[in-house]
C-alpha cells in the first residue's frame, strides 16, 4: 500500500477498516466503494485491488481469535446495506471469512474460482525432480537451457539489497519495455506511475517482507528477470520479463526453473507463489495449486436484487471483460 501511495496509484476514495483493542491491531482491510454491475449502478464495496495485488484477504493477527467476527461487523458499518464484491480470495482465507459471514447472517456465494500454480519446497531439488508429474516438460527446459548456454556463459544472479537490487529493477523495466508489453503500452516503464511503483515496491527496505530480483544472464547480459517479494515463508513472484528475441529458447521459463533450484538449494522460501492468473505457463512447472475465489456477499436485509441475481451480473461482467480482451488482443 505504501508503494502504491508513493507511486500516486491510491486515490482519495481509499478507506481502511481496522480491528483492534487499545493500541493492539488485530485485523486490517483497505477498501473502497465503486460503481459495479453487482450494485445495479450503485456503489459496491470491495478490498483495495490493482493489477499488482495478487490476493485480497484481510490481514488478521494469528493470535486474534475473534478478529474476523469483529471485521465482519465492521464491513456492515463501513458500507451500510452495501454488497461486497471480493476478488482473489485464497481458499485458506475464504473459508474462515465465509464462516464469519455465516455467523453474522450474511449471504454469500462464489462468482468464479481458478487454480493458481504454487510450489511447496521439497527436501531437495532432486526430490522435486523425481516427484514432478511432467518430467517431459523438465527435460525440454533442460534442452532449451543447453541451447541457450551454447551462445555464452549462462548464470543466475540474485539481488536482494543495495545498488545491485536497484540496478536489477532498472534492467527489468528496460527489458519489459522492449517486448510486446512495451509495444502495447502496458509495460511498467510506459507510465510514470507504474515505473515509480516498480522502484518503490522492489526497493531494499527494512521489515519482514523483502524484495528479490533473480536475473538469468548470458555473458553478463540479462535475458530474463523475475521480481519477487518474500517474507521467508512465501516468495510471491510478481513480475517477469525476458528477451523476446530469444523466445524459442524460453529464457523466462529457464529462469523460473533456476529459481526453483535456488529455492531448494538456499531455502529462501518454503513456498513459491506464481501470482498468476489462469493459463500461466507455470502450470507445467509448479505442481501444486491454490484455489482463489471471487465472492459476492450481502449483509442481512440486503435482498433486492437477490444474491443469485448479483452473482449472474458479476459473471456477465467477467465474460464481457474477457471478450473485450480477446478482441483487443487480435488487434
Amino acid at each position: 500500500m505504501t508503494a502504491h501511495r508513493a507511486a500516486g496509484l491510491v486515490g482519495d476514495d481509499l478507506a481502511v477498516l481496522a480491528v483492534g483493542r487499545g493500541s493492539r491491531l488485530d485485523a486490517l482491510l483497505p477498501f473502497r466503494l465503486r460503481r459495479d454491475p453487482v450494485g445495479l449502478g450503485g456503489p459496491v464495496a470491495g478490498p483495495f485491488h490493482s493489477p499488482f495485488v495478487t490476493a485480497t484477504g484481510p490481514l488478521v493477527a494469528a493470535e486474534a481469535s475473534n478478529a474476523l467476527d469483529a471485521l465482519v461487523r465492521g464491513l456492515a458499518v463501513a458500507a451500510p446495506g452495501r454488497a461486497w464484491r471480493w476478488p482473489l480470495l485464497p481458499r485458506a482465507e475464504a473459508e474462515p471469512l465465509g464462516a464469519a459471514l455465516d455467523r453474522a447472517g450474511w449471504s454469500h456465494g462464489a462468482v468464479s474460482a481458478f487454480a493458481r500454480p504454487v510450489l511447496d519446497r521439497r527436501e531437495s531439488h532432486a526430490a522435486f525432480l523425481a516427484d514432478h508429474p511432467r518430467s517431459g516438460r523438465l527435460k525440454d527446459l533442460r534442452r532449451r537451457a543447453r541451447r541457450l548456454a551454447g551462445d555464452g556463459a549462462l548464470a543466475l544472479r540474485t539481488a536482494t539489497e543495495g545498488p545491485e537490487l536497484a540496478a536489477a529493477v532498472e534492467a527489468f523495466l528496460t527489458l519489459e519495455r522492449r517486448g510486446w508489453k512495451g509495444a502495447a503500452g502496458t509495460a511498467m516503464a510506459c507510465r510514470p506511475e507504474t515505473a515509480r511503483l516498480a522502484r518503490a515496491l522492489f526497493a531494499a527496505v527494512d521489515g519482514p517482507v523483502r524484495a528479490r530480483a533473480d536475473c538469468l544472464t548470458l555473458d553478463g547480459v540479462p535475458v530474463a528477470i523475475s521480481l519477487a517479494l518474500t517474507d521467508g515463508c512465501t516468495a510471491t513472484l510478481l513480475k517477469t520479463a525476458y528477451d523476446e528475441a530469444r523466445r524459442a529458447q524460453a529464457p523466462g521459463l529457464i529462469l523460473e526453473a533456476e529459481i526453483v533450484r535456488a529455492c531448494h538449494e538456499t531455502r529462501f522460501a518454503d513456498r513459491l507463489d506464481s501470482a498468476a492468473l489462469p493459463g500461466s505457463v507455470l502450470e507445467d512447472l509448479y505442481p501444486e495449486r491454490d484455489t482463489l475465489f471471487e465472492i459476492v456477499a450481502l449483509p442481512p436485509g440486503a435482498s433486492i436484487p437477490s444474491l443469485e441475481q448479483r452473482i449472474r451480473l458479476a459473471r456477465l461482467a467477467q465474460h464481457a471483460r474477457a471478450a473485450a480482451k480477446r478482441v483487443l488482443g487480435r488487434r
